[in-house]
């Protein structure tokens, strides 16, 4: 098994992050309302011991989101005791040894000012988002949104009182200036949702770190410069796979076979096939490699299937 590659960190005092970390092998990090109580109380004490802002968060089976400022620019550290202490008292809890969480967390600088809106709405929206892309939010889940508990969405809509200073709201200013028009405008905002898509903000991220400005980039690039070595190796590579992502996004669009899809999301995209597995109907990923093998015999046969494939490979090169 090929071992995962070390997250990125670009660390500064003010930063702004999206944090994110599933289970281990995607199990759920919650076996019951106690453990979810349980990692909130842990993250207050973060908060506490390393001066963050917790800005908002949402508890999901089988992972969490948290959207974090850091005056002091330890994000790694503090996350980094969050999960594991989290995980010792899961353990000591549940009587069981070994890794709860699928590797270190994940983390995105964001521009607070551009994105915050956005990225709390669609943070709270979890829940009720259906798993598959491009699908709607069902009106009749609104209810349900409304009386889940593992999340700041009752606090930004007035729902609930505000838990306690561990949990900052200064970004209410995005909906109101006054924090009845705040409520209000935010309730407003999450029953527009229902009955849409809802935008990924994911769709924005710039080289796999950054959503926001091109003034932000430009300061995360020159933190990696400074640091050198691997960590700038490993930026610029991972800068490369997401032009060609990008890239790939434009050249497939139109494009009606699947098969092609996912042939040019593996081969020339990088991505893995099991989580192509998981995102096309629930195949295994045998599937998705026999499905790519048949592809390629077909191209050797078929002129205008090999000629479609070449020119992807070529319009790819182009983004490298």
């Amino acid at each position: 098994m090929t071992a995962m590659a070390r997250p990125l960190r670009v660390e500064f005092a003010g930063a702004v992050y999206h944090v994110m970390a599933r289970g281990n092998e995607r199990r759920a990090i919650y076996r019951d309302d106690r453990d979810r109580q349980r990692f909130l109380e842990t993250v207050v004490e973060a908060v506490a011991q390393f001066g963050l802002q917790l800005h908002a968060y949402c508890l999901m089976p089988n992972h969490y989101h948290l959207l974090v400022g850091t005056p002091a620019a330890n994000l790694s550290r503090a996350m980094g005791w969050l999960q594991t202490t989290d995980t010792a008292r899961f353990n000591a809890r549940h009587r069981r040894p070994g890794h709860l969480f699928q590797g270190r967390f994940k983390a995105q600088l964001v521009d607070a000012a551009e994105y915050a809106r956005w990225l709390v709405e669609y943070i709270h929206l979890n829940p009720v988002r259906p798993r598959q892309k491009g699908e709607l939010i069902a009106v009749g889940r609104s209810a349900e949104l409304t009386r889940y508990p593992w999340s700041s969405h009752r606090v930004y809509a007035g729902l609930t009182k505000p838990p306690g200073e561990w949990l900052c709201l200064d970004w209410q200013r995005y909906w109101g200036r006054s924090r009845r028009e705040a409520h209000r405008e935010y309730r407003a905002a999450i029953r527009r949702a229902f009955g849409q898509t809802v935008k990924n903000p994911w769709d924005k991220l710039q080289g796999g770190l950054v959503l926001g400005s091109e003034e932000l980039m430009r300061r995360s690039e020159a933190l990696l410069a400074q640091k050198g070595g691997l960590e700038e190796a490993r930026w610029t590579q991972e800068l490369a796979v997401t032009r060609i992502r990008e890239r790939l996004d434009h050249l497939l669009m139109g494009e009606p076979d699947e098969r092609i899809h996912i042939w040019a999301r593996v081969r020339l995209g990088h991505e893995r096939g099991v989580d192509m597995a998981r995102q096309y109907g629930g195949r295994s990923q045998s599937a998705i490699t026999l499905l790519m093998r048949r592809l390629e015999q077909r191209a050797g046969r078929e002129k205008a299937l090999h000629q479609k494939l070449e020119t992807l490979r070529a319009g790819v090169k182009c983004a490298m």
